[in-house]
């Protein structure tokens, strides 16, 4: 049974700057068509790179800690208990980052809908996927980053 409390982690990464683990608490409570990853994030860790879904929609809701939240525009700290969307579309573009001393946890609940284009805006490529995001690529999946004009370095 799923619980924010007391999880199973499901993954765990620590490469470039991006630190945490990820227990897939929506899927371990059996949902089909609805994401919730909780993440522990130490200190100086982030969860991904700057990066905007264009189909899927995300929510962040903060747990303990008080992450950094970057967007293409701004940044700020989060307080705990905020709640945060992020729209399908450019301007639901983010970062979460832990400047803090201690471990931050949270929630991102998401859509889950295939096929997916992230716009990876640190990089300036867009990420293409003909599976759902936050899943194993099945066999034979579409699954590649394309260089975009224009995009990058925050923009």
């Amino acid at each position: 049974m799923a619980n924010l409390f007391h999880p199973d982690w499901d993954a765990e990464r620590d490469q470039d700057g991006f630190r945490w683990r990820r227990a897939f608490v929506g899927r371990q409570a059996g949902a089909r068509q609805l994401g919730a990853s909780l993440f522990a994030i130490p200190p100086g860790g982030a969860t991904f790179p700057l990066h905007a879904h264009l189909h899927n929609e995300e929510l962040l809701l903060v747990l303990a800690g008080r992450p950094t939240l970057l967007t293409g525009s701004a940044e700020r700290e989060l307080a705990e208990g905020e709640v945060v969307a992020f729209p399908a579309g450019r301007d639901g573009a983010h970062r979460v980052e832990n400047r803090t001393d201690g471990e931050v946890r949270l929630v991102l609940v998401s859509t889950m809908l295939a096929p997916e284009v992230n716009l990876m805006l640190e990089d300036g490529t867009a990420w293409v996927r003909d599976y759902i995001p936050g899943t194993e690529p099945p066999a034979g999946a579409v699954d590649f980053r394309v260089p975009v004009k224009g995009l990058g370095s925050g923009t």
